[in-house]
Parts: structure tokens; sequence; C-alpha cells
């Protein structure tokens, strides 16, 4: 063995030896009597490169799937490419290479790279979402949905950039323009596909209680998208028409106080209205270039006009104005509001700013209000409100809902603010939709006996509309229902799709016969332990969240088998930041982990992304702390001389038991930052004060030289999951049975941990002057005069008077003291 630590050699070395051992292999053996436990990190966008945000993420699984290995888990922890979607596409313009082609080369090269970086996976389940194998099955259950009427087509107001042909999520607009090309961004209604995760929406809210294991905020963040709400549905009849304008209120309480409605400028009525006004087209046209993002319309300037139509106050028959507003969405809700300007402050401004009536119908259970002045927003009593005056706002909302229930003019209603998923894309990297147009028959879904609907692979984007719709071998199919001549859907779905059930898919990666097995699902569904950025903490977990529903009700496994959720514990890492910011190229503040490797190894990389900051903590990179974690790992090896040393005197055995001590003590911290929260930067804290207590440990006999022995072996087994090369590498030198990474985790003995003498803390007037070590079993006498005896405490008690003494068992001792 080398007297210096030489990384790439040992990294190499120890790599090729656990593929010859196939180690990181899954056992699928029904007879395997171990206790399943899954573990999986969000899989990457196959972009070329790994940056320090991946070798973070993919490090912090690799030790938790280590850690249980070695613990007598039966551990399953795969690796796949979610490679669908417009990063791919976009490159492939810019390069002018096909997306398949660029696709596969960076898979190639992201396989290399984490290969390198020794993390445990068990490639022979890599999956890659661009494969007709895996789309497959996602069309299949799309055309289930389809049969359920879960999925269907309809009318949608999208984002839509004209020069690349294609909608745009609201984060992909930015400022109003396209944020690849910089063009205008237009509203325009397109038939789009949708699945309906509204008839899922309560039971998604009702199950999050039984996600104990995630991020409170995680949770929050998901209730207040599901975003539920009870009220009413008030029914306002258009004067002159049988027609009427349906809302929804968590507030009929106001309901009296409603003096204007207003409609979204894409919203029928506005529509119509523009018909006969150049004016209000114009205003319509304008807010159909605004950013639809809830946080851009709650801070711009709220504008409207008049349409010219009045409805009828459901109560009073009054005559109420609708304008158009660009602060109303048609894709929220029925796109009309009733507006209480008085109780409502959005209401109140616009009511100020175009000169609208407002009207008081609850007042301040005490005290006066200025309404002129500003929106009175808390419940109170009713006034101004006819038969319901003087009723509380509580007993209001009954009463009024109930009395428009009789009246046939509304409801009880309970309100989402979630809307249906739409899941189609004019893009044409993405996995096809798969359905035939037919003239006669409509929408057909494909029979299951022409799945997979292929993605031609070898089509060159340009930036316009998709080239499927030039790709005559792809688009003309015929009806499968009629044998007419027909059309395919040209739409491809959402890279949603595939991110939302290849966590199932891993249980059973290559099944050709179903998209998952229930057996499979069974024996690892859900995720033990699922890691990935809080970015995610909405979309793609909530999307997976459905999705898993969807299949288990699609008879795919039952809750015993799979569970009703995906995953049980969440962990959220942190972004790694350079100079205070998130590392970006455009930057220029990243930081290439290619390089870091060639130069201090993988196992140092490993080490610094999990010690420098708790996982859920966002990490500052530092030079010198990777520096550090290098100087740490050449310290440990240098260790290995001590075992080369002989000695034939007597050891001072309390110097002995008190190595023994750190050494089962540091097996207690490091196991409990496993087994309670992830805490990496602990646990490699407390390797570090093992390490350094070793190296000051002489060993002068065969009992110190055990002790040493012991406690080199317990440090090598247990860095096995943060720098698993460097472990087996020192495992090796110290005659371990086993490859460090297979080894049994350490177990404390409880006997080591007994101790005769403790120390603990001085307090002099409440401030810490210094530390004693006394008997276990010392008392406040026994205490004293050690405190009297050490120099740096006795300083603080010369001329004083002691007026009480307080001693906290195994903790403190506190002296309350007085001139004397």
């Amino acid at each position: 063995m080398s007297e210096r630590y030489e990384a790439e050699q040992i990294e190499a070395k120890w790599q090729q030896r656990w593929i010859d051992a196939d180690i990181d292999s899954t056992c699928d053996d029904p007879d395997d009597a171990r206790e399943s436990y899954y573990c999986l990190v969000m899989f990457p966008y196959p972009s070329g490169n790994l940056h320090m945000g991946h070798v973070r993420n993919y490090c912090l699984g690799d030790a938790v799937a280590r850690y249980k290995r070695m613990n007598g888990f039966n551990v399953l922890h795969p690796i796949g490419w979610d490679a669908f979607g417009l990063p791919a596409e976009n490159a492939a313009i810019k390069h002018h290479r096909p997306p398949a082609e660029w696709t596969y080369a960076n898979i190639d090269q992201m396989r290399t790279q984490l290969k390198r970086l020794g993390l445990s996976y068990d490639w022979s389940r890599e999956i890659a979402t661009c494969r007709p194998e895996y789309y497959r099955w996602e069309q299949w259950l799309f055309t289930r949905l389809m049969e359920k009427g879960l999925a269907y087509q309809a009318d949608a107001e999208v984002n839509w950039c004209d020069p690349c042909h294609t909608v745009l999520a609201n984060e992909q607009v930015v400022d109003g323009v396209c944020w690849r090309c910089d063009t205008p961004v237009i509203k325009k209604n397109l038939k789009q596909w949708f699945i309906r995760i509204t008839d899922y929406a309560e039971e998604l809210l009702a199950d999050l209680d039984k996600l104990s294991g995630w991020p409170e905020k995680v949770v929050g963040m998901q209730r207040n998208w599901i975003g539920k709400s009870s009220g009413a549905e008030v029914s306002f009849r258009l004067e002159g028409s049988d027609e009427t304008l349906d809302i929804f209120t968590t507030r009929p309480d106001t309901l009296m106080g409603v003096t204007y409605m207003a409609v979204a400028a894409a919203h029928p009525l506005a529509q119509k209205a523009a018909e006969s006004s150049l004016d209000l087209a114009k205003f319509i046209d304008e807010c159909s270039r605004i950013s639809t993002k809830e946080a851009d319309i709650e801070t711009m300037e709220k504008r409207g006009m008049p349409t010219g139509f009045n409805a009828v106050h459901p109560i009073t028959g009054a005559s109420v104005p609708v304008w158009v507003a660009n602060f109303v969405l048609m894709g929220y809700g029925t796109g009309a509001v009733m507006s209480v300007p008085a109780h409502d402050e959005r209401d109140h401004a616009f009511a100020k700013k175009y000169d609208l009536p407002i009207k008081q119908v609850i007042k301040p259970v005490e005290g006066d209000w200025d309404i002129d002045a500003a929106a009175f927003t808390e419940a109170g009593e009713l006034v101004n409100s006819a038969q319901f005056d003087g009723s509380d706002s509580v007993a209001a909302k009954q009463s009024i809902t109930q009395w428009l229930s009789e009246q046939g003019k509304g409801c009880e209603r309970v309100q989402y603010r979630l809307r249906d998923w739409l899941v189609s894309r004019q893009r044409y990297w993405g996995a096809p939709i798969p359905v035939i147009h037919c003239d006669d028959c409509g929408a057909v879904p494909v029979p299951d006996d022409q799945l997979p609907v292929e993605l031609p692979t070898h089509l060159q984007p340009t930036g316009g509309a998709s080239p499927l719709v030039d790709c005559h071998d792809f688009k003309h199919a015929d009806c499968p229902k009629c044998g007419k001549p027909s059309v395919r859907e040209l739409d491809t779905f959402d890279t949603f799709m595939e991110s939302s059930w290849y966590m199932n898919r891993y249980t059973s990666p290559r099944c050709d016969t179903a998209m998952v097995e229930s057996s499979a699902m069974q024996r690892w569904a859900p995720v033990d332990q699922y890691i990935g950025g809080v970015e995610h903490a909405v979309l793609h977990l909530l999307y997976a969240r459905f999705y898993h529903k969807l299949m288990r009700d699609a008879g795919l496994f039952s809750t015993e088998q799979g569970g009703d959720e995906p995953f049980r514990n969440l962990l959220t890492q942190g972004m790694v930041l350079k100079d205070g910011t998130k590392m970006s190229k455009s930057k220029g503040n990243t930081v290439d982990p290619k390089a870091i490797i060639e130069r201090f190894g993988a196992d140092t990389a490993r080490l610094f992304t999990l010690f420098a900051a708790p996982p859920e903590k966002e990490l500052e990179w530092n030079d010198a702390g990777v520096e550090g974690g290098h100087r740490f790992l050449k310290r440990v090896w240098r260790l290995l001389e001590k075992l080369k040393e002989q000695h034939d005197g007597e050891d001072d055995a309390a110097a002995v038991k008190a190595l023994r001590f750190t050494i089962h003590s540091t097996i207690q911290r490091v196991t409990h930052a496993f087994e309670h929260g992830f805490a990496f930067n602990v646990a490699i804290a407390a390797l570090m004060e093992l390490s350094n207590a070793l190296q000051a440990f002489e060993p002068k006999g065969e009992a110190g030289s055990a002790a040493c022995r012991e406690g080199i072996e317990v440090l090598a087994t247990m860095l096995a999951p943060f720098v698993p090369h460097f472990a087996c590498e020192i495992g090796e030198a110290i005659g371990m049975r086993e490859m460090a990474i297979v080894s049994q985790w350490p177990s404390v003995d409880e006997s080591a941990l007994e101790q005769n003498e403790i120390t603990i803390a001085v307090q002099v007037q409440g401030k810490r002057r210094g530390e004693i070590t006394i008997a276990k079993d010392a008392g406040q006498d026994e205490a004293m005069a050690a405190a009297r005896a050490d120099a740096s405490i006795a300083k603080w008690l010369e001329n004083m008077q002691v007026v009480k003494v307080i001693l906290v068992p195994g903790r403190l001792l506190n002296v309350v003291v007085k001139p004397a």
C-alpha cells in the first residue's frame, strides 16, 4: 500500500472491484428475507455535464442508500434520465442535429460522470423517458383515461409565441415576451388536451395529512396550490337575456353590496362586446399580452372598460354594470367575479379609479368605519341588506346562500384553485399523444396493439412549427374505428407526464406486459426516501401524487400493494451557491466537478458537498473547504502508521477508556444523524473528532493497540457512505474481512459509554468560567472543592462570599457570590 493517498488510482481500483462483485445490484428474489428500502433521487435532465448541484444531490442519496445497505436492508437505488423537453429541441436547433442524437450523446457522457463519483446505482434498471418502451405505457394509461372521461380535449387560453410556434408556460413569459426569442407573447385559444386532476382534488388535499415525512413547507405549498374554498355559486341573469353570469364567492354575506361585475378579457361576453367597440377590442388585445402570473397580477395597475352589458342582482333586481378587467383570468373559476368595493381592497381601488358606487353592507361590531377611505374586509354585522340586516357575517353566509338555493339562483359550493392539468405541447421532442382524429368518429384513442406510437427520431426542428406537421409517414393514419384515412394528434405530452410515474417503473423496468408489475410494487412502493430540489415542491410532486392514484385506480396495483402516495419521506436539499448567488454560466461563477475530481478525487468532492452545510440548507462553495476535506482524508490515511508500531509496554487505563468512550459515542452520534434528518455535516464533524482523538492517542501496550485498531476500523466503516473508495482502501489496509461498504454498520458497546467521572461547566454569577471533572455521583461539596482547585475558576471566587451553590447533576455547577 502506498504511503501517500493517491485518490485517482484508489478510486479506479475500487470501482472496478465493485463492478466485478456486482454489489450495487438490487435483489428481486421473493425469498430474500431482508427488509426492502427504496431510496430515490430526482432523475436528471441529460444536459451533457454534471454541475455541483447534481453532485450534492446524488451524493446525499448515495450516502443514504449505502447506510441502509450496511444496516442489512435490500436497497433499491436506481437512476435514469428525464430526457424529453424543450431544452433538447433548442439545442438541436442551435447545433443542427436531431434532438435524439444530442440527447443520447449527453446521456452517455453524464453516465460516465456519475460513475466516476462512485455512486452505488443499480445500472441494470436505468431508464430514459425518450425510449418507446418507456413512454408506451403512459400512452396506454392515457387511452384508459380517455375511456373513463378523465382525459379530454377542450379550448383553452394559452400563452402563444408565434415565431416559436408553441404554447409557453407562465414561467416562460418574461416581461410579456418569450424567454427564448424575445417576441411579444399573445393570449390565444387552442384545442388542448387535459387530464381531470380536479376530480382528485379532495383526495390530494386529504392525503397530505398522511405525509408526516415531508417538510411542512412543501405540504403547505401543495395545500395552497390545491386551494380549497367553501362558499356559494351565484347566478346573475343578464338584462334582456336568459343567459346568466355565474360566479363563485367565499363572501355571500357581502352580496347586497355588489355594485359592478368584472369578466376576463377572454370571456365570451367580453368578446361579444368587443365586436361593436374598437376601443374595447384594443383593450382586450392589450390584456392578451400581459403576464398571467398571480404575483404579477397582484402588483400591476388594475385597468378595465365597461362592456355595455348589465346584469340583474339576484336579490334586489337592481341593474349591475359588467366590466372587462385585466385582473380577472379566464382560467380561474368562471372567468367572472362579483365586485363589492366596500368590502374588498382590489374592488375598492377599482371603484375609486372609475368612479363606481361603493355600498357598505357590513359594519364593525364596535365603532365606525370610513368606507370611502378604505374597504372594510373583516366580519361584522349586516346593514343595508334588507331582510338580512342585523345578522352577523357567519350567519348571513348561511342564510343568504339558503335563500339563493330556494330561489334557484345559487347554491352552496366548494371550489378549488387547482385547475385541470394541461398535458399537450406544440413541440416535437416529446412523447406522441396516442389519438387519431377522424372526420366521422372524432378523437379516437390508438388501440393497444398499435402502441407505442413512436416518435420519428430523425427529424430536425427549425424553431417554427413542429416537424411532425410535415412528416407524412407519421401524420397520416387510418381511423381505428371506421378505417377512414385520418390524421394523428401532432401535439406531444408535457414532460411532467414522464416524470410523474418513473419512480414506479423502476420497480419493474424491463416489464413488457404491463406498466408496472403489482408484485414489484408490493415489494418496493412507495419510495421510502425521495430527494430533490424544493423548486419541484408543487408541480412535479403534485403531478406524481396524482399519477400514482391514477395508476392505482387503473388496477395496476392496490392500496395494499403500492400505497395511495408515491413517497413516504421527502428531503428537499438546498442549492449550491458561489459568491452568495446560484451558480450560473451567465454569471461566470460555476465550478466544474470534473476539475475538482481530477485534482482531489471523487471522495473529496463528495465529502465537501456533504459536510459544508445541512442538506436542506443552501451550500456556499468554498475552495478552502474542499482543500480542508482533502487534508482530513490525508490525516486519516496517516493513522495507518499507528498500526504498524509494536507496543509491549503498559497502557494508561484511563486513556484507553477515554478513547473507547469517544469511539462509541461517535457511533451513537453518526447513527443518530442518519436516522434523524440526515445531518451529514454533524456526522462528518463527529468523525473528524474521532480522527483527532485517534491521532492524539499513544498506544503503549496490547489494550491501547486494540483500542486504536477498533477506532480506525469504526472510522473506516462509518466513512463508507460518504467516501466509499477511501473507506474500502483503509479497510483493506487494516485487514477488514469485508469491503468497508458492505460491512455491518457498527453497534454501540454500552459498557464503553459508562463513565465514573464526568465533566461539567462552572458558572460564577451566571457567566461560564471553566470546566471541572468530578466523580459521576459527586455532591455539591465535592464539586465546589474541585472548582476552588481549578486556578481558572478560583480567581473568580477570590475575596468573594458564596451566597448560593446550585449543582445540576451531570451538567452544571452555578455559583452565586457577593463581595466578602
